[in-house]
C-alpha cells in the first residue's frame, strides 16, 4: 500500500495478522506511533514506514521480530535513543533510520548483525564517535551517517575489513584527523562523501586506486597542499575511468597558507584532471586559491554540464576548447582575474543557460553571439573592462537578466539599461587611430585623471560632511508641476502606500519629442517628520551609483517648492506593477490580490532575487552598503515577478569600502523594523552587512511561513526563528504557509517524485532562513553560500 495516500494513525490490529511477512506503507501520510503490536509478528520480514509523519521512539517489541530483513522508518518525525533491543534482529540486512531526530550514540551492535548490508542513520542528532567495531563489518555495502554530530578520527586501518563497500556517505560531521590512506583498498567503492567536517592533511594519492569511483566530494574541510606532491591525488585519479563528479570546492579555509603548485605550480589547475573524460556533470572548484591559466584540455569534459571555477585568482583568458563542453549549462568564473574576449567558441554551447563572468578583467566588444543563445537566461558581465556597443536582441533584450554595471565603455542596448548613445562616427575614428602617436597623449591624459580622481574624492568627502538640502542630486531633477500632473495632484486615488518618512503614489509620466509616456511610482517625503530628510539624503546617496536588475531603478528627483511655498521633496522610481511581497503574502481587505498566492517556484525565484540585491550592495559597489530595513514591503515585484529591493531611507554606506571582502561596521542610532531587525541593532546599535542577512533570514522564514515575525500567532512569547526550530524536525508542515501545503497535497503526479522535491525544498528554505538569522553575527550565511545553496534547491525543485 505504498503511495496510497493513506492517512491516520497505524492500526494495532495488524499485530493479529501473525501470518503476515511484508508491511508496506511508505509514502503516505500516516502519523503517530508505531504500534509496540507490531513486535507479535514473527514472521515479519519487510517492514517500510518511510515517508510518513510518525513520530514517538521505536518500540522495543520490535526486536522481536527476528526474521526481519528489511527494516525503512527514514524521513519520519522519530525520537529518542536507537535501542539496543535491535541488536536481536539477527536476519537484518537493511537498517534505514535517517532523516529523523533520534539521538545519542552510534549503536555498538551492528557489528552482531551477521547479514547486515545497508546502514542509514542520516541526518539525524546522534554524537560522540564511530565504535571501532564498525570498521570490521565486512558484509557492508554501503552506509550512511551523515547530517549528525559524530566526532573523532577515522582509524589508519578503516577501510581494509570492507571489501564489498560501494557508497560511504560520512559528511556533515565533526570528523577531524586525516583522510585515511586505506580508502584505496575498498576496490568496489564508487560513492564517497567526506564534505563539511574538519578532515586536515593531504587527500592520499591512493585514492586513484579506486577505479569504479563516480563520485568524490570533498568540499568544506581544512585540507593542506603546500608541495606540489601534495596533489598527487589529482594525478592519480586519472586512472578513475568512471569518475562523474568531483566536487573540491572550499577546500582550503582562509586559515591555511596555501601555496604552491597542483602540481605544475602551485595553485594551477592541474591539466590531469581533464583527462578524466567520464567526469560529469558537476566540476566543482570554487572558493579555492587556484591560479595560474584554465587548461586547453578542458574541452575533453565532453559531458560537463555545470562548471564552478569562481573565487580563485585564476587568469589568462578562457581556452577556446571549452567550446568543445557543448552539453554545459552553467559556467560560473566570477571573481577570477581572467582577462581577454570572450572567445567565438562558446557560441557552439547552445544549451548554455547561467554564464557568470563578473568580476574579472575580460575587455573588448560584448559577442553578439551570446543573444543567439536561446537557452541562456542569465547572463552577468559586470565590473570588467568591455568596450563598445550592446546588443539588443536575445539575452540583452531582458534587462532583468542581464547585469552589466562597472563597465564605463559600454554604450547603446535597450532603454532600461540607460547607457549612453553610441557614437558610430566616433568608433569609425578609434578604429582609424594610430597607436604609437597616441601613446604619451594617452599617459598625459591618464595623469590629468588621477589628479582630478583624487580632487574629487576629496572634495566628495568634504560635501558628505557638509551635505544639505540643495546639494541632492540623483539624476537630472523633475519639476514639481511634472509630478503634480503626473499624479493627478498627488491624487489619494493614485496612492500606493504609506510609510514613515514618505507616501508612494503611481503617476504617468510624459514622454519627450513623441516618446511614450513612463508609469512611475513617486515617493514625496513627509518633510515635517523628523529624519525624513535625512532619509532623502540617504536614498539619493546610496542609489546614486547603484545598478542591478534586483534593485529598484531610480528615475529622477525632485527638490522644489510646493504650492503653499513649502519644500517639496520626492524620488521618482520605475513602477512596479505586481507591488510589494506584503501585498502577497498578507492581502489587505482593499487589496486587489486576495485570490493570487505565490507558488513554490516564484517562492523561490523571490528568494533568490533578494539575495542577488544584497550580494550586489554588499560586494560589489564603490562602497559596502548595508540596506537596514529589508522586509517583504520594500521588496517589489515587477510584470515577470522578478523581485527589486527598494527603500534605501535606512541604508548606511560603509566607511572602508575598499575593504570590500572585511566586514565593515559603523555605529549610529537604532535602524530597521522590529521583528526583523537584527539583536545587535538593539544592542551597541552595530551596523553591518550581518544585520542585513539577519533581516532576509526573517524575509525567507516569513514567505514560507505566512507569517509576520511579530504575529501573536506564532508562538507565546517565540521569535519566528524559535518557532520554527521547534516545529521543524517533527511537525514541519503545520507550519507551512497553507498556500504551500495546498500546492504539495494537490500534486498528483507523485511517480516522478514531485511533491517528495518540493517538501524537502520547503525544509531546505526554512533551513536557510534558520542560519541567516543566528544570534551571532558572524555565523550568518555569506551572500555567495546563500545564492549557490538557492541554485541548489531551484535544481532540486526542478
Amino acid at each position: 500500500m505504498n503511495s496510497f495516500g493513506l492517512a491516520g494513525r497505524i492500526s494495532p490490529w495488524l499485530g493479529n495478522l501473525s501470518f503476515i511477512r511484508e508491511i508496506d506503507l511508505g509514502n503516505n501520510h500516516l502519523e503517530g506511533q508505531i504500534p509496540e503490536e507490531l513486535g507479535q509478528l514473527r514472521r515479519l520480514q519487510v517492514l517500510n514506514l518511510t515517508w510518513n509523519l510518525l513520530e514517538g521512539s521505536i518500540p522495543e517489541a520490535l526486536g522481536r521480530c527476528t526474521r526481519l530483513s528489511y527494516l525503512n522508518l527514514g524521513m519520519n518525525h522519530l525520537q529518542g535513543q536507537i535501542l539496543q533491543s535491535l541488536a536481536n534482529l539477527s536476519s537484518i540486512k537493511l537498517l534505514d533510520l535517517g532523516n529523523n531526530t533520534f539521538s545519542g550514540a552510534f549503536p555498538s551492535y551492528l557489528d552482531k548483525l551477521p547479514h547486515i548490508s545497508l546502514v542509514s542513520f542520516e541526518f539525524n542528532n546522534l554524537s560522540g564517535v564511530i565504535p571501532p567495531s564498525f570498521w570490521n563489518i565486512s558484509t557492508l555495502i554501503g552506509f550512511s551517517m551523515a547530517g549528525n554530530m559524530l566526532v573523532g578520527t577515522i582509524p589508519p586501518n578503516a577501510f581494509n575489513n570492507l571489501p564489498l563497500l560501494r557508497v560511504s556517505y560520512m559528511n556533515v560531521n565533526q570528523f577531524h584527523g586525516h583522510i585515511q590512506a586505506s580508502l584505496g583498498n575498498t576496490s568496489d567503492l564508487w560513492k564517497i562523501q567526506l564534505n563539511e567536517n574538519f578532515f586536515s592533511g593531504t587527500v592520499p594519492p591512493e585514492v586513484g586506486k579506486l577505479k569504479r569511483l563516480q563520485h568524490l566530494v570533498l568540499s568544506g574541510n581544512s585540507l593542506d597542499a603546500n608541495e606540489p606532491i601534495d596533489w598527487k591525488f589529482i594525478t592519480s585519479l586519472t586512472n578513475c575511468s568512471q569518475l562523474q563528479f568531483l566536487l573540491l570546492d572550499s577546500l582550503y579555509r582562509e586559515y591555511n597558507t596555501i601555496s604552491g603548485s597542483i602540481p605544475k605550480g602551485i595553485g594551477s589547475i592541474p591539466a590531469e584532471i581533464f583527462d578524466i573524460h567520464t567526469l560529469s556533470p558537476i566540476l566543482d572548484l570554487s572558493y579555492n586559491k587556484l591560479e595560474g591559466s584554465m587548461p586547453e584540455k578542458i574541452g575533453n569534459l565532453n559531458t560537463l554540464v555545470e562548471l564552478h571555477l569562481e573565487s580563485n585568482m585564476l587568469s589568462g583568458e578562457i581556452p577556446a576548447a571549452l567550446g568543445d563542453c557543448q552539453v554545459l549549462q552553467n559556467l560560473y568564473l566570477e571573481n577570477n582575474f581572467f582577462g581577454g574576449s570572450i572567445p567565438f567558441t562558446l557560441s557552439k554551447i547552445k544549451g548554455l543557460e547561467i554564464l557568470d563572468l563578473s568580476s574579472n578583467n575580460f575587455s573588448g566588444h560584448i559577442p553578439e553571439f551570446l543573444g543567439n543563445l536561446s537557452s541562456l537566461y542569465y547572463l552577468n558581465l559586470s565590473f570588467n573592462n568591455f568596450a563598445g556597443e550592446l546588443p539588443t536582441f536575445g539575452i540583452f533584450a531582458n534587462g532583468t537578466a542581464l547585469s552589466i554595471q562597472g563597465n564605463e565603455a559600454l554604450c547603446g542596448g535597450i532603454p532600461y539599461l540607460h547607457l549612453p548613445t553610441c557614437s558610430s562616427e566616433w568608433r569609425k575614428k578609434r578604429r582609424r587611430l594610430p597607436v604609437i602617436p597616441i601613446v604619451i597623449p594617452l599617459v598625459a591624459t591618464l595623469g590629468m585623471l588621477l589628479l582630478l580622481y583624487f580632487f574629487l574624492t576629496w572634495h566628495k568627502k568634504k560635501s558628505v560632511e557638509n551635505l544639505s538640502t540643495g546639494s541632492i542630486q540623483c539624476h537630472r531633477l523633475i519639476s514639481y508641476s511634472q509630478l503634480v500632473k503626473a499624479t493627478d495632484g498627488l491624487s489619494t486615488t493614485n496612492l500606493l502606500g504609506t510609510g514613515t518618512f514618505g507616501s508612494v503614489f503611481k503617476g504617468t509620466l510624459e514622454g519627450r519629442s513623441g516618446e511614450p509616456a513612463t508609469i512611475i511610482a513617486v515617493k514625496v517625503l513627509k518633510l515635517q517628520t523628523p529624519g525624513a530628510l535625512k532619509s532623502f539624503e540617504a536614498e539619493c546617496e546610496a542609489m546614486r551609483n547603484l545598478q542591478h536588475r534586483n534593485l529598484v531603478k531610480i528615475i529622477t528627483s525632485c527638490s522644489s517648492i510646493d504650492s503653499k511655498g513649502d519644500d517639496f521633496k520626492a524620488i521618482v522610481f520605475d513602477f512596479m506593477p505586481n507591488g510589494s511581497l506584503e501585498d502577497w503574502l498578507h492581502p489587505g481587505p482593499s487589496n486587489q490580490l486576495e485570490q493570487r498566492r505565490l507558488n513554490l517556484h516564484q517562492t523561490v525565484s523571490i528568494i533568490l532575487d533578494a539575495a542577488c540585491a544584497l550580494d550586489y550592495l554588499h560586494w560589489h559597489g564603490v562602497a559596502p552598503i548595508v540596506h537596514c530595513d529589508l522586509k517583504p514591503s520594500n521588496v517589489l515585484l515587477d510584470t515577470d515577478m522578478v523581485a527589486h529591493v527598494g527603500d534605501f531611507g535606512l541604508a548606511r554606506i560603509l566607511a572602508d569600502g575598499s575593504s570590500s571582502f572585511q566586514p565593515s561596521t559603523s555605529t549610529m542610532g537604532f535602524r530597521g523594523t522590529i521583528g526583523y531587525a537584527p539583536p545587535e541593532y538593539g544592542v551597541g546599535n552595530m551596523v553591518s552587512i550581518h544585520g542585513d542577512i539577519y533581516s532576509y533570514g526573517v524575509l525567507i522564514l516569513e514567505m514560507v511561513t505566512g507569517r509576520r515575525p511579530t504575529d501573536n500567532e506564532v508562538e507565546h512569547g517565540l521569535s519566528l526563528r524559535n518557532y520554527v526550530e521547534m516545529a521543524i524536525d517533527n511537525r514541519v508542515m503545520d507550519i507551512i504557509n497553507m498556500e504551500l501545503v495546498t500546492e504539495i497535497e494537490n500534486e498528483n503526479a507523485r511517480v516522478d517524485g514531485a511533491p517528495t522535491r518540493k517538501r524537502l525544498v520547503l525544509v531546505s528554505l526554512l533551513k536557510l532562513g534558520i542560519l541567516c538569522t543566528e544570534e551571532t553575527p558572524s555565523t550568518r550565511m555569506s551572500t555567495k553560500d546563500i545564492i549557490k545553496e538557492l541554485h541548489e534547491i531551484k535544481k532540486a525543485l526542478g
